[in-house]
């Protein structure tokens, strides 16, 4: 029992830290989005308003009050009436829903028709009434620090926080979230298609031969993955916007085919081609890695059977797919549902709820309804998957233990035409799209002066007319010292969590594997929108707030990704004897010597891997950090997403192929780590010099 002590120890801060910083956001967003805050009733909101004011000095009370009621303005004056004549128990006469011009006299002949004894009532609670309903803000203030939180909040707004269903039945109630979850539903479900069609014709041509330069093709589809969110529409909007390339010097002004103004990919059309093209890659990589696993031989005994190859693909080779294609469909309809990027740069007028929920928090800071939206996001990839998964249910598609590679069956010369073409055109955009973020990076104004430049790579000063905050290369700079900081300690803590799970197994290790697996099946925006609500006011302790700081970023980005880390070093740890770890413990070896000396050079790939993808994703994420950075602690990321909104496209190009720069650089020195080993293995692995025998 003593030998477990330190391992338990480790495994209750790790436990810890998941629960803080995983299941406390995520659990915060469900009870958010059940949370509803209504407005005091008027006998409350009056007794409340009495006890705020006894918190005041004597004197100074009897002057603010007086100099409130008196300097109340008509319309201010009108509903403090209905409000004291509704405490009285008079009913209200005119209609409140009426202008405010006709209300006002309306209210003043309604105080003049009241009896002597009514209005005395009247004339008594009148003027708290005026108190209560406009100067409630500046009486909080006021005594904030002779109040709690929780009851200057509730001074400050009026409102009763209670739970129940008003904000998810406004998702199908109110007509402007109902046009944005049809559009929403629209969108995913044609991204989701194309984007899972071209996943498996790319996948298929480079796992059967069907397709020329296989390396190249898959590197270059992968190219996406690294970069920031919003750069192919970006780059859309440059070649195929009103002011494009393409569309308007081209097919307008060369060729006169086209009105630019008119016919361009501003719209619905250009959020399907940014977000196909944007959720290619992991799209590509689940289709990629099921049809290189199962075994071809199941195909070849087809065709040994007389089956042609229309028959073997669609008796074999689809059905052996349809785990990938059902998966990837997933993935690719949560993206598309929780995308509010690409809609908000190329989509212009087109709403989607993704969008509307950042709408909410950044302008209305309402998260309690973003956090209802961001809950129904869920609700339709949750019944498609099992609709989809309820279609095989009876079906195996085991094809044994063993592979015996891919078949060696020959693709169709038609077939390999066409998959050859629909790669090559797949590759070609995605490299003229990336080709034409570097022009514009060096281009004074796109569609005005194509004169070359370096000025939004150094300072705005020298860019005419740029009133924009966002442009050289500076930003990037905080964005790289929180992935820095961030990438190492994922890391590792993902190293540490697979020992714990696979070597340790500790009471409660499902449970902690299961909680680091959240932030990779549910969406970004989730997991940043339980950092603001779990981390503004956390565990009713203000001290401990994170929000605005860079600490809430680094936690963020480090804890979101860890699940990669995590996944590699179980999986690398599984083929590891446990032999080697429990002769270590035997010569005496403590759990840091055993997890430093003998576990972590072993598993130094999958550490490079866990550090690289928190790394990656911490200089390209959006979706989760979007929420939480603050004017002193503002990343590159959200710097192309603003720029490129406000159509500063040349500082959003920049800040792009800057961060493309330094991913690219790490990746590199990353990969020469990997192949030369970690250099403590090196250390350790070399002999010692026994001089020479004469």
């Amino acid at each position: 029992m003593k030998r477990h002590v330190a391992a338990y120890g480790v495994t209750v801060l790790v436990a810890l830290l998941l629960g803080v910083f995983i299941a406390y956001p995520l659990g915060s967003v469900l009870v958010e989005s059940f949370s509803v805050s209504n407005p005091l009733p008027l006998p409350e909101l009056r007794e409340m308003t009495l006890d705020a004011l006894d918190e005041m000095e004597p004197e100074n009370r009897e002057k603010t009050f007086t100099r409130w009621v008196r300097k109340a303005k008509p319309r201010q004056r009108m509903e403090a009436t209905a409000a004291a004549l509704e405490l009285i128990g008079q009913p209200v006469t005119w209609d409140r829903k009426a202008a405010f011009d006709k209300q006002i006299p309306a209210a003043e002949k309604a105080v003049a028709a009241l009896d002597a004894e009514t209005r005395a009532r009247f004339d008594e609670q009148y003027p708290i009434s005026v108190v209560m309903l406009h100067k409630r803000i500046s009486l909080a203030f006021k005594i904030k620090s002779k109040i709690s939180k929780a009851e200057f909040d509730r001074l400050r707004s009026g409102l009763r926080r209670g739970f129940g269903l008003a904000h998810y039945l406004s998702v199908v109630t109110e007509r402007r979230l109902i046009k944005a979850a049809r559009n929403s539903l629209t969108l995913a479900l044609i991204t989701c298609i194309l984007t899972t069609s071209l996943a498996f014709a790319i996948a298929f041509g480079i796992n059967r031969g069907g397709i020329a330069f296989p390396v190249f093709v898959r590197y270059a589809t992968l190219t996406p993955l690294v970069s920031p969110p919003v750069i192919i529409a970006t780059a859309a909007i440059l070649l195929f916007g009103r002011n494009g390339a393409f569309t308007k010097e081209f097919l307008d002004q060369t060729l006169g085919w086209i009105d630019a103004d008119v016919t361009n990919l501003y719209g619905f059309s250009g959020v399907i081609v940014a977000q196909v093209f944007g959720f290619l890659p992991p799209a590509f990589i689940i289709m990629d890695n099921v049809l290189s696993k199962y075994d071809g031989r199941v195909e070849e005994a087809a065709a040994s059977q007389g089956a042609d190859a229309w028959q073997i693909f669609r008796h074999v080779t689809l059905p052996l797919s349809q785990p990938g294609l059902i998966r990837t469909f997933i993935l690719c309809f949560v993206l598309s549902m929780t995308d509010f990027a690409n809609p908000l740069v190329i989509g212009k007028d087109f709403p989607v709820l993704a969008g509307i929920l950042y709408d909410e928090i950044t302008g209305f800071q309402n998260t309690e309804l973003a956090a209802a939206i961001a809950m129904w996001i869920i609700v339709p990839a949750v019944s498609i998957y099992f609709l989809l998964e309820s279609i095989g249910r009876r079906k195996r598609y085991d094809t044994g233990n063993s592979t015996g590679g891919p078949p060696e069956l020959p693709v169709p010369r038609p077939v390999k035409i066409g998959l050859t073409l629909v790669s090559l055109a797949v590759i070609s955009f995605i490299l003229l799209l990336y080709g034409t973020v570097i022009v514009g990076s060096f281009v004074r104004l796109w569609g005005i002066d194509y004169t070359f430049t370096l000025d939004y790579y150094t300072s705005k000063e020298s860019v005419a007319g740029f009133v924009s905050e966002w442009v050289g290369v500076q930003v990037i700079w905080k964005s790289l010292q929180v992935a820095a900081i961030a990438a190492p300690l994922g890391g590792l803590l993902a190293l540490v969590l697979s020992y714990l799970v696979e070597r340790v197994r500790p009471p409660g290790a499902s449970i902690m594997s299961f909680v680091s697996m959240l932030p990779a099946v549910l969406p970004g925006v989730i997991f940043g929108i339980g950092y603001i609500i779990a981390f503004n006011f956390p565990f009713g302790m203000e001290e401990l707030a994170l929000t605005g700081t860079m600490a809430i970023l680094v936690i963020n980005i480090l804890f979101g990704n860890i699940f990669v880390g995590v996944l590699a070093g179980r999986a690398l740890l599984q083929r590891i004897d446990a032999s080697v770890d429990e002769a270590a413990e035997i010569l005496g070896a403590s759990l840091i010597q055993r997890f430093t000396r003998v576990i972590l050079p072993m598993m130094y790939k999958a550490a490079l891997l866990g550090t690289l993808y928190v790394f990656v994703h911490g200089m390209t994420t959006l979706s989760a950090v979007i929420f939480l950075m603050s004017p002193d602690n503002k990343l590159a990321s959200y710097g192309i997403f603003s720029t490129a909104i406000g159509s500063y496209y040349g500082a959003a190009c920049a800040m792009s192929v800057s961060i493309l720069l330094i991913v690219f650089a790490v990746m590199g020195v990353m990969a020469l780590f990997e192949h030369h080993g970690p250099v403590w293995m090196r250390i350790g692995n070399r002999q010692p010099n026994r001089g020479t025998v004469t």
